[in-house]
């Protein structure tokens, strides 16, 4: 008897879920339903203009990285070197990443010693400071697959300071 009871139990529980799954589903149906020929979604879809149609852009135009360059101040970029020297040193030493003394002008991935990242050891040319601009803006991004997990500086007069700072150390 009581293994009745319990295959009982067992019977009308599932059956109290089947029927709540069944309720459920007639009354919160979301899927596509057939209307004639064509398929329509229960819903609505709210059309959006872009930033540009809207106007949403930006007021101000792009300074280019020169002039903003020519203006930077190595001072204000001595306070900015903080967020670096966790990794780089400016003592000729490498830490978790390559020194930076000297960076201006040197070529890419030519410091004796570091182990550069694919992605770094491909770029050809010096590290003019414009490159660095586009470096430090957005590490992954200007160099995919590089090993620099920094997130980037997204200000180009920060950028342009911390550059004049490196370049007056060199």
């Amino acid at each position: 008897m009581t293994m009745t009871k319990i295959v009982g139990a067992g019977c009308g529980a599932l059956l109290v879920f089947l029927l709540g799954a069944w309720a459920g589903e007639t009354i919160y149906h979301v899927g596509v339903e057939s209307h004639g020929e064509e398929e329509h979604a229960e819903g609505y879809a709210i059309e959006v203009a872009s930033a540009e149609e809207a106007g949403g852009g930006s007021d101000e135009p792009e300074v280019p990285f020169e002039e903003v360059y020519a203006a930077a101040s190595a001072e204000a970029g001595e306070g900015l070197w903080r967020q670096c020297a966790s990794c780089h040193r400016l003592d000729g030493s490498n830490a978790t990443g390559p020194h930076l003394d000297g960076v201006v002008g040197r070529e890419h991935a030519a410091v004796e010693g570091f182990a550069y990242s694919d992605a770094l050891a491909s770029i050809e040319g010096p590290w003019a400071p414009e490159e660095i601009s586009h470096f430090i803006e957005n590490p992954k991004e200007y160099a995919p697959g590089t090993k620099m997990s920094y997130r980037g500086m997204a200000d180009i007069e920060d950028r342009a300071n911390l550059i004049a700072y490196l370049e007056s150390l060199s």
